[in-house]
């Protein structure tokens, strides 16, 4: 099927987006013609990965090496009861493909690496890390900035949500390291210590998911910082430059 054209099939799936102005006909098949990587499907990259396999993205890359275990149920929610113990970019794709047949999903059993980062984040059009950790965070943000890929990120912790895009296809904007330099305290932040609403996850993920449908369509083109609280429900965007002594970007 050729991604120049919407199938009738197509055109009652993706009805509720084609008749807004913002995506229409030729928004939907941009949409079809994207390539999306997903780093992590854990408590971002599921919601984030089930409302772009719903949407029509046409291409989408799941990467994580981990196994689904019972805690991840109470927010991690592609994985069921049945999913223990398999693969989660396995027992993802699964999910996904039973809701939309439409679309290619792609999946990466593997850490990501310096030795497979490269080609990953090449080959798409934008990156989403979902990540958990701040190691694989400041590698992907390394090599969106080399090889000048959008990177929309996001993180939550306990009650605290935020949601960070990075359009490395402009310089001098600033990039992840610029707004979060290594340090001992970060590395040791994550939900295994700290803990998190469940549902602050799917907050962030979907407003990933969200970011990328602009981005696609062409609705934005600057970086953006939002925080958001799950407790208040309040956000804050907060404005960032570029770091001149970043050795990044």
């Amino acid at each position: 099927m050729s991604n120049e054209s919407l199938s009738d099939k197509e055109k009652i799936r993706y009805s509720r987006q084609l008749m807004l102005k913002e995506v229409g006909f030729d928004g939907q098949k941009k949409l079809k013609k994207a390539k999306v990587l997903i780093i992590g499907i854990g408590g971002l990259g599921c919601p984030a990965a089930l409302y772009l396999a719903a949407s029509g993205i046409g291409e989408l890359t799941l990467v994580d090496n981990d196994k689904v275990e019972l805690t991840n149920l109470q927010r991690q929610i592609l994985y069921k009861i049945n999913h223990l113990g398999q693969n989660k970019t396995l027992a993802a794709k699964k999910i996904l493909a039973s809701l939309n047949n439409e679309i290619t999903i792609n999946i990466v059993n593997e850490k990501l690496s310096e030795t497979n980062v490269e080609a990953l984040i090449n080959s798409a059009d934008i990156v989403l890390d979902c990540s958990d950790n701040f190691t694989t965070r400041y590698l992907v943000n390394h090599y969106c900035v080399s090889l000048k890929k959008v990177l929309i990120s996001a993180a939550a912790i306990a009650t605290q949500g935020q949601l960070m895009v990075f359009d490395n296809r402009q310089q001098g904007l600033g990039c992840y390291q610029c707004l979060f330099e290594p340090s001992q305290q970060q590395a040791a932040l994550n939900c295994e210590n700290s803990g998190v609403l469940s549902p602050l996850l799917g907050v962030m993920g979907t407003m990933q998911a969200t970011q990328t449908l602009n981005y696609i369509l062409g609705h934005m083109n600057s970086n953006q910082f939002i925080s958001f609280n799950a407790l208040t429900f309040e956000q804050k965007k907060i404005s960032f430059s570029a770091n001149p002594d970043c050795d990044i970007c």
